[in-house]
């Protein structure tokens, strides 16, 4: 008995001993190519210090409401909701994984039975407990422990990347309601103009200074620019349903949502875009596409531990009575009753080795693939910047060239509406100049918006928005009544969930 002990003893030592050995490739970061600057670095409107890191919509746009609207999504967006609860699967996961390298299998068993032939009828009660352990010895649990841990770190920036779309989608649809707005304002103002043309056409025309031609045509524009109306309205209504969405409300509720028209934030002269080689520090996709690219590379290392023994302890320890031999219930805790097992494991499935190391070449292959996502995404992101920044930087040229557009067409309708009225030229001159000036002034209205709703874009290729969170666990930002409902469901939660 006692050399039993002392060789299980050995084996244990053995095992932990053995706990050290890792198998599998060991996870190094990934490099990919980054350019030095950006294409139009040396343009006066780009700054080449760090971006805004939190915040940069208050910066940026400085507007009240764009603010509030912000905040209130952050605290009531669904889908960040949802992300959110995705970490705590994660977090969850990873202590499971955790618990692996712990003894798999302990149970406490309990049996009670009458059996018997005839007259001859026996009770027979047992009690035990039972464990059984396999040792890390290849770090097959470590390794899963390490996938856990880079997965818990990817849907940590997964959130992080919602939170980012987030901000954005809301900055966006704020911007262009504004915008339609400011075209309604537009177009309301030239309907007034077209009015009192109309009412120029039909006095000359009663006066018999003109055919009835020059009053239809007046007529037909005014008409089209009232129709236009309708279609921006359209346009506005939606735009705050989709507000209403990302603020986690029913659209029913938005009706008073922007009622009071307001011109189109005005945008800084420049902007600080930071250096390409932020871009992996800073922008959550490609922290993701890295942390998951790290859970892949420990996957291969599960995968190994599998092409080697694996080796365990194991015992049990009980008590048992049958009043067949004389026994009763009240002895079922005496000495004699008491029994016990202890063992050692070992398994090896050499039939299998040819499977097992297709299964290491498979996921193997997949983190070749995610490397080359990775590489791939790190592209991308430089390119989707590029593109933010050629497209921000040619609408603020747009911006200045139709503001001198616009300028024209309104000293043009202006001289051709006081030539007309004194016959110095035809209606379709006229109406020209109007239609132009139309045309113009939405125009200018739109490319306002535009220029605004770019400079969202910069922001969001370069990764700005998320750090707003400051650190905070996602999980940590999960509103009470959902914590509450998780609660009440089940009370596995209540020391993972539960504020003080």
């Amino acid at each position: 008995m006692v050399k039993t002990s002392a060789a299980l003893v050995s084996v244990a030592v053995l095992l932990l001993s053995a706990g050290c050995t890792l198998v599998g490739p060991d996870y190094v970061e990934p490099t990919a190519p980054m350019q030095d600057d950006w294409i139009d670095y040396e343009t006066e409107e780009l700054a080449n210090s760090p971006p805004v890191e939190s915040g940069w919509w208050s910066t940026a746009y400085r507007d009240a409401t764009l603010d509030a609207l912000i905040e209130s999504a952050l605290a009531q967006n669904l889908s960040l909701r949802s992300a959110g609860l995705r970490v705590l699967q994660s977090r969850q996961q990873l202590a499971i994984a955790i618990g692996g390298r712990y003894p798999q299998q302990q149970q406490i068993t309990g049996e009670a039975q009458r059996a018997g032939d005839g007259s001859d009828i026996a009770n027979s009660y047992a009690l035990g407990f039972n464990l059984a352990w396999e040792a890390d010895v290849w770090g097959k649990f470590r390794r899963q422990i390490e996938a856990a841990g880079a997965q818990l770190d990817a849907s940590v920036a997964s959130y992080d990347g919602v939170m980012l779309s987030l901000v954005a989608e809301v900055a966006q649809n704020y911007l262009l309601a504004r915008t339609l707005q400011q075209r309604l304002a537009v177009a309301r103002a030239n309907i007034e103009i077209q009015e009192t043309s109309v009412d120029i056409t039909t006095a000359k025309f009663e006066a018999g200074e003109t055919t009835g031609l020059d009053l239809e045509q007046a007529g037909t524009l005014l008409y089209t620019t009232r129709a236009s109306v309708a279609d921006l309205e359209r346009l506005l209504q939606q735009t705050k349903n989709n507000l209403a969405v990302l603020l986690g409300r029913p659209p029913q509720t938005m009706g008073q949502l922007l009622v009071e028209a307001a011109p189109v934030p005005a945008v800084p002269p420049m902007i600080s875009v930071g250096m390409p080689q932020n871009l992996i520090r800073r922008r959550p996709d490609l922290r993701e596409a890295e942390r998951r690219l790290a859970a892949q590379g420990a996957a291969i290392g599960v995968a190994a531990a599998d092409l080697y023994p694996s080796f365990g302890l194991g015992g049990s320890i009980g008590t048992g009575v049958s009043t067949a031999i004389g026994q009763d219930f009240g002895d079922l805790f005496s000495a004699d009753s008491q029994n016990f097992s202890v063992f050692g494991l070992f398994s090896w499935d050499v039939l299998n080795y040819g499977r097992l190391r297709n299964s290491v070449r498979l996921q193997d292959a997949i983190f070749q693939q995610l490397l080359t996502d990775y590489r791939e995404a790190v592209l991308q992101a430089q390119a989707e910047v590029e593109n933010a920044i050629v497209a921000y930087l040619k609408s603020q040229q747009q911006l200045r060239d139709l503001q001198q557009a616009t300028q024209r067409a309104q000293n043009a309708a202006d001289i051709a509406t006081a030539a007309y009225v004194d016959g110095q030229v035809d209606f379709n001159t006229t109406i020209s100049t109007l239609r132009s000036l139309f045309a113009q002034q939405d125009r200018l209205a739109a490319i306002q918006g535009t220029v605004a709703t770019n400079l969202v874009a910069v922001y969001k290729s370069l990764g700005g928005g998320w750090q707003v969170r400051a650190g905070r666990d996602p999980i940590d930002l999960l509103p009470a009544e959902t914590r509450q409902e998780m609660i009440s469901r089940t009370r596995s939660w209540r020391k993972v969930l539960q504020q003080e």
